[in-house]
C-alpha cells in the first residue's frame, strides 16, 4: 500500500508560479513512477507529466511543455510539479498518482488539490 497527500494548491495569478508537492509514504520501494493528472471542472481526469523514481525520465503532456517541470526527491519520497506561467485553462484539481513495478496504470491516487489561475 502507497498513501499519497498533495499540498501547494490554491489561488495563482496568470503569468505567476506554483510549486505542487507530493508525499508518499508506505511501501514507497514498490514505486516505478509518478505521475501529475489534473481535472478540469467539467472536464475528464487527463494526464499532465510523469516522471520514473529511479533515472527521473520525464515525459509531458503537450498543454504542459514549456510550462510545467516535474521532479522527485528520492530521499525525501516526494514529486513536485512547478507551474511556470499558469494560465486560466490550467484550473483544474491535480491529483498525483504512482504506478508500482510491472503495472501499466496508476495503482495509487492522492485525494486531489484544486489550483485555480484568476487574476
Amino acid at each position: 500500500q502507497v498513501q499519497l497527500v498533495e499540498s501547494g494548491g490554491g489561488l495563482v495569478q496568470p503569468g505567476g508560479s506554483l510549486t505542487l508537492t507530493c508525499a508518499a509514504s508506505g511501501d514507497v520501494g514498490s514505486i516505478f513512477s509518478y505521475s501529475w493528472y489534473r481535472q478540469p471542472p467539467g472536464k475528464q481526469r487527463e494526464l499532465v507529466a510523469t516522471i520514473t523514481r529511479g533515472l527521473a525520465t520525464t515525459t509531458y503532456a503537450d498543454t504542459a511543455k514549456g510550462r510545467f517541470a516535474i521532479s522527485r526527491d528520492v530521499a525525501r519520497n516526494t514529486v513536485d510539479l512547478q507551474m511556470h506561467n499558469p494560465k486560466p485553462d490550467d484550473t483544474a484539481v491535480y491529483y498525483c498518482g504512482c504506478t508500482q513495478f510491472g503495472n501499466a496504470k496508476v495503482d495509487y491516487w492522492g485525494q486531489g488539490i484544486q489550483v485555480t489561475v484568476s487574476s
